[in-house]
């Protein structure tokens, strides 16, 4: 009971990181970001492998961070933020900042879709991770550099 509830209150916390740091350099913030998404990702994953348990307040609370955080996540790339700070972020989103944003929306639309029709069980969390992970690698095949 006790982590269940950590895990909410961690998820739903994340959403309000985004205005203490919102001073912060736009590649800390996005990079911020993308971990809140993952880590919002990774409860799902440890549900969709049964290594945790169902919980619809976890996929409810994962789901919501996903969809809030994709609203804004396109908004941190002003040009002149190319490069710094370790960024992943490839010149290409600043040549086609549209299809980034449409990328970026996409993900958010399907979150939220996913978040109205709350998956029921692991199998459900399954096939939502199948959607969002689509997303989310049509995105960084494009607009991600590679770590070396």
């Amino acid at each position: 009971m006790k982590i269940r509830a950590f895990m909410l209150a961690a998820a739903l916390a994340g959403v309000g990181v985004t205005a203490v740091t919102a001073a912060d350099e736009p590649q800390a913030v996005r990079q911020q970001l993308m971990k809140k998404v993952g880590q919002a990702a990774g409860a799902l994953n440890g549900i969709a492998k049964g290594e945790k348990p169902y919980d619809a307040e976890i996929v409810k609370a994962s789901l919501t961070t996903i969809t809030e955080t994709v609203k804004i996540f396109p908004n941190h790339f002003p040009a002149g933020t190319e490069t710094g700070l370790e960024t992943e972020a490839s010149p290409k989103i600043w040549e086609n900042m549209e299809d980034f944003k449409a990328k970026a929306a996409k993900l958010g639309t399907d979150a939220s879709t996913l978040l109205a029709q709350l998956p029921a069980d692991k199998a459900g969390v399954g096939a939502a991770l199948g959607i969002l992970g689509k997303d989310c690698s049509s995105c960084h095949e494009t607009y991600r550099l590679k770590k070396d």
